[in-house]
């Protein structure tokens, strides 16, 4: 056993915080008589039976895991406070007549002259349903108009009301833009133009290839295999193929460390904390896209936490658990190979909101083995986190505890449909349109490959994660617990890159922003184009990216996300050798490569990279 197993296995499981004292209060007379209720506590009061478990557990296979009395709810507040606002009412009673008369006046001008209208009205920027040249053409232009209208106005009388919680005003407003977008015009083949034309160039081959399509998806989802086109991205052959080896291995992770691809390297080591509800390879996909070989070939020596894929049997694994034998056994493992070094730590999406934990923790002990710390796309405050906390209230928790308890984890489908719901237009009725009804399937991705090898929750660890940093805000606001005792994100001190994407629809740039104002560091902000992932994975080859960055002082003044906009300078390309230019200016002279791993029997008996963990199904 090595020094970081021992260390790890002589940890003392972490203790129970006890209940608060009563107040002191003066004795008073108890009947002969107890009732048995009160007897047992009321604890047991609060407890759910498992009867009621069982039945959510059912629930949430109709209901794809989405709490009925939640929606219920929201709609509730809304209808109630719009009973009561009859200036509403009538607002919204004219402007459906309104816009029926200027829909009849288009339709008429659109009918009897050779020359189009100008539009009524012009879908978002990021709604390419109807982008097409043939949704300027009658009749599809005016059915394209007549859905942009009715969705515009739907999103008026959902909100706006007065007196509604705006968290249920949320709900009510995305729960009624999902059956919109079911019923959008693009959705069909009589009403969508570019299927029309589609149909005619092909003579309707494009729906027979489109239900073969259909057919292999479906007889590949039941076997509960890859689709078609993922099945050439093979994880160790094709994506997440730096070399490298796993120096060490617990129960829950496996730490890769990566060969080094230079004759010298930077002596401070970096560590990537990913999240763990996807596999750790988002961070090493191609080699052309690969953070990791960019890192490598930068001269840095990369460690990686490869997590294990729970099952049934891990259902008490807690988030204390991810942060003492993930982060921390990883830092003690780094510093058993490279002792007397700082550690560039870096971690993504859950994986920073995590290593935020860690960070203050270690803060908070006079730890002081992190040098710098980077944050990709993660929050550590939950108060604005975006259209996923539409998923994240009281009612909904319970009732997604519910569903984990009975199977010990949250399955990989649930996961993988809550994010789908949030881009429904792009993840759902987009493929089924081009997948289906045009044969024409996107080429295949490794990201996108990457996407669909989904992982499980362990049912505490997400119970806890739900409550505490998201619902609960504790974090942020200081109530977080390690080893029982509070933590502070203002202890950190450590020089922080962090980064945010444009349109990232999982951790808002501007959510992610509040770090400046929890932390009492310096802050290198940088914004860059894309989305939660494929912002994150900007190589330099690709010409597409851009980003902005800002560096705030630790003593500086602090300004607000839409300042900062205006203020921080705009650049050309990928983020990537930013971050790497930020990194070298706060590392040492280059040296000699480390040793691969600590040595000793049980390190070489581990395997090469990617390693086991992330070949579990």
């Amino acid at each position: 056993m090595t020094k970081v197993e021992q260390r790890m296995a002589s940890s003392s499981p972490l203790p129970r915080v006890a209940e608060p004292a009563p107040p002191h209060r003066a004795p008073v007379a108890v009947p002969d008589i107890v009732h048995p209720v009160a007897a047992a506590g009321d604890q047991a009061l609060h407890e759910p039976h498992d009867a009621d478990r069982a039945f959510h557990a059912m629930l949430a296979q109709l209901t794809g895991g989405l709490s009925p009395t939640a929606l219920a709810m929201a709609w509730l507040d809304w209808a109630a406070h719009l009973a009561s606002a009859p200036a509403k009412r009538l607002d919204t009673t004219r402007d459906a007549v309104q816009r029926s008369r200027q829909l009849a006046t288009y339709a008429v001008a659109a009918a009897s002259s050779k020359d189009q209208p100008a539009p009524l009205i012009a879908p978002l920027p990021q709604d390419r349903r109807f982008a097409g040249p043939d949704w300027q053409l009658p009749p599809f232009n005016l059915m394209a108009q007549a859905f942009l209208l009715s969705e515009q106005w739907w999103h008026n009388a959902t909100t706006g009301v007065r007196g509604v919680a705006p968290a249920n005003e949320a709900i009510v407003e995305f729960s009624m833009r999902q059956p919109l977008d079911v019923l959008a015009p693009s959705n069909f083949a009589a009403t969508n133009p570019d299927v029309l034309r589609k149909t005619i160039e092909t003579g309707g081959e494009n729906f027979v290839r489109g239900w073969q399509n259909f057919c292999s998806d479906w007889s590949h989802a039941l076997a509960g295999e890859k689709s078609t086109e993922n099945q050439s991205f093979v994880v160790g052959k094709t994506v997440a193929t730096a070399a490298g080896k796993v120096v060490f291995r617990n129960r829950l992770i496996e730490l890769i460390q990566y060969q080094p691809t230079t004759a010298k390297v930077h002596p401070e080591p970096i560590l990537i904390v990913p999240a763990w509800i996807m596999k750790y390879y988002i961070l090493d996909l191609s080699p052309h896209n690969s953070l990791v070989k960019f890192l490598t070939d930068a001269g840095f020596t990369v460690f990686m936490i490869s997590w294990r894929n729970p099952g049934s049997a891990d259902r008490d694994i807690s988030l204390e658990d991810y942060r003492r034998l993930g982060v921390d056994a990883a830092v003690a493992t780094i510093a058993d190979i490279l002792p007397d070094r700082g550690i560039h730590a870096l971690g993504y999406c859950l994986g920073g909101t995590l290593l935020s934990i860690a960070a203050a923790a270690m803060a908070r002990d006079g730890d002081t083995r992190l040098k710098s710390i980077t944050l990709l796309a993660a929050q550590t405050d939950f108060t604005e986190a975006g259209e996923l906390s539409l998923f994240i209230n009281e009612s909904q928790v319970a009732f997604l505890e519910d569903m984990m308890w009975q199977r010990g984890v949250l399955d990989t489908t649930q996961m993988a449909g809550a994010f789908q719901i949030l881009r429904s237009n792009d993840l759902i009725w987009s493929k089924i349109v081009h997948d289906y009804l045009m044969d024409e399937r996107a080429p295949p991705s490794d990201l996108m490959a990457w996407n669909a090898d989904a992982t499980r929750l362990p049912y505490r660890m997400h119970s806890e994660y739900l409550r505490q940093p998201f619902l609960h805000n504790d974090l942020a606001e200081g109530r977080y617990l390690v080893d029982g005792r509070p933590i502070s994100l203002s202890d950190i001190h450590t020089p922080m890159f962090v980064v945010g994407t444009v349109r990232d629809h999982v951790a808002p740039w501007k959510s992610a922003y509040k770090i400046h104002f929890l932390v009492d560091a310096d802050v290198t902000y940088l914004l860059t184009s894309g989305g939660h992932n494929a912002g994150i994975v900007a190589p330099p080859d690709q010409p597409s990216h851009s980003y902005q960055v800002l560096l705030k002082p630790a003593d500086g003044s602090y300004i607000g996300p839409d300042e900062w906009l205006k203020t921080a300078p705009h650049h050309d390309g990928s983020w990537w050798p930013e971050w790497t230019t930020w990194l070298t200016a706060r590392s040492g002279a280059l040296c000699d490569p480390p040793p691969m791993g600590g040595g000793g029997a049980d390190a070489r008996s581990l395997p090469d990279a990617p390693g086991d963990y992330v070949r579990q199904p």
